[in-house]
């Protein structure tokens, strides 16, 4: 499912982060030390290989909505921007820090001019955001940025799961038909 605006494609599928090739950059929904983990962190850790760890160990700590980027080692991009989502009922204010996290990102795509950018649902996993509310930010979030992207000309949400495809899709056709 995609939906134009400004320019810009916006869209939801289902699949594996770690495999877009036709992505510029995929975003790393990462812990504050930069290391591998599980969900998404761990998938893009594994098949960039180790130089990928190596090359975030001098960037880590990260704060909540904080973005960093990288090469992408050995993954089929050129770039992994790493992105620290807010821990849901610890991390206040968890709804901005998370709207941090798709503006940062986006701001640091535009700096190293990225054209394609693939999202995870960033704290929606092990921090424990809804993802309801989750994808609801990111996609006003996404729609609020949009006018001031030059270069970004796709934003893909690859998603781990229907539920979660189902969810995003939903909130992407509410956001982007709603003309506030």
């Amino acid at each position: 499912m995609n939906m134009a605006y400004y320019n810009i494609t916006v869209e939801c599928v289902g699949g594996d982060i770690a495999a877009q090739p036709d992505l510029d950059a995929v975003v790393n929904a990462a812990n504050a030390q930069l290391r591998s983990g599980g969900g998404v962190a761990g998938a893009l850790h594994r098949a960039a290989g180790p130089g990928l760890e190596e090359e975030c160990r001098p960037l880590a700590p990260i704060k909540p909505g904080e973005a960093v980027i990288t090469g992408a080692h050995n993954l089929p991009n050129r770039f992994v921007i790493h992105c620290l989502g807010p821990v849901y009922g610890s991390d206040k204010p968890e709804e901005k820090l998370l709207a941090d996290c798709y503006r940062n990102t986006l701001k640091l795509a535009e700096k190293n001019r990225i054209e394609k950018i693939g999202f995870p649902s960033l704290s929606t996993g092990a921090f424990g955001f809804p993802m309801d509310k989750a994808a609801e930010i990111a996609f006003r979030t996404v729609k609020e940025e949009a006018p001031k992207l030059k270069k970004v000309r796709l934003i893909r949400f690859i998603l781990f799961g229907s539920e979660a495809l189902e969810i995003h899709t939903k909130q992407m056709k509410t956001i982007f038909s709603d003309n506030e």
